[in-house]
């Protein structure tokens, strides 16, 4: 199977590598596009694949082609690709907010796989979910999945809106580990810890509260209030947090970032 990836940024790259690194491709089957040709040349000596930089050189070699560009790209992209798309070919989109109808409009194409990942899957710890089309074929979508699941868990769902949902909690989700990490981060700074001291104390904190929720079937609340002793320091600490609405700034940031989706979508 060809495979030709649209776009040589952040995911690109990190398809290109994970399927390669888990021999589910080769070489000599994985074709990027790539239109900055400074980022071109970089990509070519990486030795991942062929590097093109005009869609009329590779497009029509493809049996799978990717499209990981920035949304407000599409447009554009749409109108360079159109006339030189064959009927058969599958397309796999992780643009955020453009919905399949509009990429079937844009393209004039039927088969479309919609997918949203994250940026963990650099590290094979990613988080995908994923949509189609009715004209993808069972085969097709198995397919798409195992290339997927080179950089993480994936996760189907069958109404295209939970694609926009997922961008809200996994897609963007990493940004809000990483600001409230930030905020424990300089806590422990003020009191006393050096940066490196406080980095090791939370990013241990982190992946330790992880492992042991998974490692159960305790809920979040459950693991709270064993840890949470009446009258204890980490009771304080969550009193604060109820005060200060913690708990539902978090859930308002994540609608925000569904809103947004929503409106690339009809941009």
């Amino acid at each position: 199977m060809q495979i030709l990836i649209i776009g040589g940024g952040n995911m690109g790259l990190t398809y290109a590598r994970s399927f390669l690194r888990s021999h589910i491709t080769s070489t000599e089957q994985m074709m990027i596009l790539e239109k900055s040709p400074e980022k071109a040349a970089v990509l070519q000596e990486q030795g991942i694949g062929t590097v093109y930089g005009q869609a009329e050189q590779c497009l029509h070699l493809a049996d799978l082609v990717i499209v990981a560009v920035k949304p407000q790209d599409s447009p554009a992209l749409f109108q360079q690709l159109q006339p030189l798309i064959e009927p058969q070919q599958l397309f796999l989109s992780i643009m955020a907010g453009v919905k399949m109808t509009k990429i079937q409009e844009g393209l004039g194409v039927q088969k479309i796989i919609r997918a949203m990942p994250n940026l963990p899957a650099q590290l094979g710890r990613g988080m995908t979910t994923f949509t189609s089309s009715s004209e993808v074929t069972r085969i097709e979508l198995v397919m798409v999945q195992n290339l997927l699941s080179t950089t993480g868990k994936t996760l189907y769902v069958e109404d295209e809106h939970m694609i926009d949902a997922s961008t809200a909690i996994s897609g963007s989700g990493p940004a809000y580990v990483w600001h409230f990490m930030d905020a424990m981060m300089g806590a422990a700074q003020r009191m006393g810890f050096s940066q490196s001291e406080a980095e090791l104390l939370v990013v241990q904190t982190f992946a330790g509260a992880i492992e042991l929720f998974q490692a159960t079937n305790y809920s979040c609340e459950e693991w709270i209030r064993r840890v949470a002793s009446r009258g204890g320091t980490t009771e304080a600490a969550m009193a604060s947090f109820r005060k200060r609405a913690v708990h539902e700034d978090i859930i308002a940031g994540a609608f925000a970032a569904l809103h947004r989706a929503e409106e690339l979508g009809r941009d």
